[in-house]
């Protein structure tokens, strides 16, 4: 059992995102798959294993970042129902595989496995989170397990939106707004979308009483004075925000599939997938229903080695893997503590932020990581312990007054990712449409009528997702890049056309009831007098 005498700590934090995605005018739409996905394999796993944790007397404390959009999807009564039947779909089809691999004993105790571990996520789901994950968060919050911790409201990419202040003060105004209402406190923390930060920010930051931010390593290793104690502690801008970066090497050993753990043999292959190797008309009913094939999420083979070759995914050999993988993180993490604590002669803070869908998703043992993880911690080792940001902040209020650098944790460490030739043609239109938003806000903003306050309150939203950094991303990496651009088109002419109907008095009803329902993120949250100037 771990004692009291640590020596540093762990600030283990999650990034849960994903852009706003709501399709009512489809019964099944591609992208909506993505909130499914992310459900199954992190969202609700990571709750199911925090409650095993909390049955084990386990100590924890996770740093976890829900942002708006993601939020506002979790508690929208449509997209909670279409999980339930995807979830049904995905159990039919698992039914059916059951029958077609009897004979194929390897084949039979991977399907066994999923039909086992998806019947008790969506039992998980229903019973104990009362068909709500968010009802999940605001229990771990309460007792402590889990700081929840805001970001931007549609995670929009705020250097390249400066351009019009509105715009960002907006951003982080609302963020904070739907974060009070969905989780009942005021947020002390946020991840700034990206961690793109520029010198200034921070203004805007504390106006909206928030205490700090995380940033990548060079934002705080390049610092005005330089930091003293690298990022194994956190700095405080001028303004008294505190910026925490990023600790490099406990990065390595998770993010990378070459050097990291993910890429160990007997971890699950990510790209083999039933979506793409069984035959086209039996998988038909749970692919596309246009009839593109996709990944469903049920995946047979381990990573095995180089080459096609792929041998059948065993449960048990992964869970060896991770509890080793858990012990040598916690192990390396101890060992670098040690060193610091001798160095800095203080009790160092190593920052390990991750996009949460890393675990469950794209490393699909990741949420088993976590909990041997946290539990190894508690009770095998007393060199670090897990703490969340603001507790170290409450632990040790005094730190180094610095000039943060600006930086993202993009690709180059900078703003190429969001600002390039594949999506530069963006920001024109987004710049354009803010300012206007501001003018008519000023115009109308003591109107009293409700039509009105309506399509400007509707206007704003399309603002706010059309600025969401995901749709840049998209287009640059050229991921669902087709996808991303209609979606920054869709949202600019839904707001012109609102426009027009506001200052031309012929308003379509129908057009903006489908559109309020549709695009209906933050639609107890949106107030369009904040872009007044």
């Amino acid at each position: 059992m771990a004692t009291n005498n640590h020596r540093g700590y762990l600030g283990l934090v999650l990034h849960s995102h994903l852009p706003f995605v709501k399709h009512p005018e489809h019964e099944r739409f591609l992208e909506e798959n993505w909130l499914y996905e992310a459900m199954t394999e992190t969202y609700i796993p990571l709750l199911m294993a925090l409650a095993r944790l909390e049955r084990d007397g386990v100590h924890t404390a996770i740093t976890l970042s829900v942002t708006p959009p993601l939020a506002n999807m979790l508690e929208d009564p449509l997209l909670n129902s279409r999980y339930e039947k995807h979830m049904l779909l995905m159990l039919e089809l698992l039914e059916k595989e059951r029958l077609r691999t009897v004979n194929d004993p390897a084949m039979s105790d991977v399907v066994r496995f999923y039909r086992e571990r998806f019947q008790s996520i969506l039992d998980y789901y229903r019973h104990d989170l009362a068909g709500n994950i968010l009802n999940g968060y605001r229990h771990f919050q309460a007792t402590g397990a889990i700081e929840i911790i805001t970001c931007a409201a549609t995670h929009g990419f705020l250097p390249n939106l400066r351009m019009t202040p509105r715009s960002v003060q907006a951003q982080i105004a609302l963020g904070v707004k739907s974060h009070k209402r969905i989780f009942g406190v005021h947020p002390r923390g946020i991840w700034l979308p990206e961690c793109a930060y520029y010198e200034g920010l921070e203004e805007v930051l504390k106006e909206h009483g928030l205490e700090y931010f995380l940033m990548d390593t060079h934002g705080v290793l390049f610092s005005r004075p330089r930091s003293i104690y690298g990022n194994y502690a956190p700095v405080y801008t001028p303004n008294g925000v505190a910026a925490f970066g990023r600790d490099q090497e406990s990065s390595r050993q998770v993010w990378s599939s070459k050097e990291g753990y993910p890429g160990d043999f007997r971890y699950r292959e990510f790209y083999r997938d039933v979506g793409w190797d069984l035959p086209y008309e039996y998988i038909k009913p749970y692919i596309n229903p246009d009839g593109q094939r996709i990944f469903v999420g049920l995946k047979y083979y381990r990573i095995t080695g180089e080459g096609d070759h792929k041998e059948p995914y065993v449960r048990v050999e992964a869970m060896e893997a991770v509890a080793e993988h858990a012990g040598n993180f916690l192990f390396n993490r101890g060992a670098q503590v040690n060193y610091l604590h001798d160095v800095l002669r203080k009790e160092p803070l190593v920052v390990c932020p991750y996009d949460a869908e890393l675990f469950g998703h794209w490393w699909y043992e990741g949420i088993d990581f976590i909990y041997y993880l946290l539990k190894k911690a508690h009770y095998d080792q007393d060199a670090i312990a897990p703490i969340t940001l603001s507790g170290y902040l409450d632990r040790y209020p005094e730190h180094q007054v610095v000039q943060p650098a600006a930086s993202t944790w993009g690709d180059k460490g900078y703003n190429e990712v969001w600002l390039n030739n594949s999506n530069d043609w963006i920001y024109k239109y987004l710049h354009d449409i803010s300012i206007r938003l501001s003018e008519l806000a000023n115009k109308y903003q003591y109107s009293s009528d409700q039509t009105q306050v309506r399509l400007l309150n509707q206007m704003a939203r399309e603002l706010v997702l059309a600025e969401a950094s995901d749709w840049a991303f998209l287009m640059t990496t050229r991921t669902a890049a087709e996808y991303a651009s209609k979606r920054t088109v869709e949202h600019i002419e839904n707001f012109r056309r609102l426009a027009d109907m506001l200052e031309g008095g012929q308003v379509e009803m129908d057009a903006l009831e489908e559109l309020e329902y549709k695009n209906s993120i933050f639609s107890q949250d949106m107030d369009f007098r904040l872009y007044c100037p």
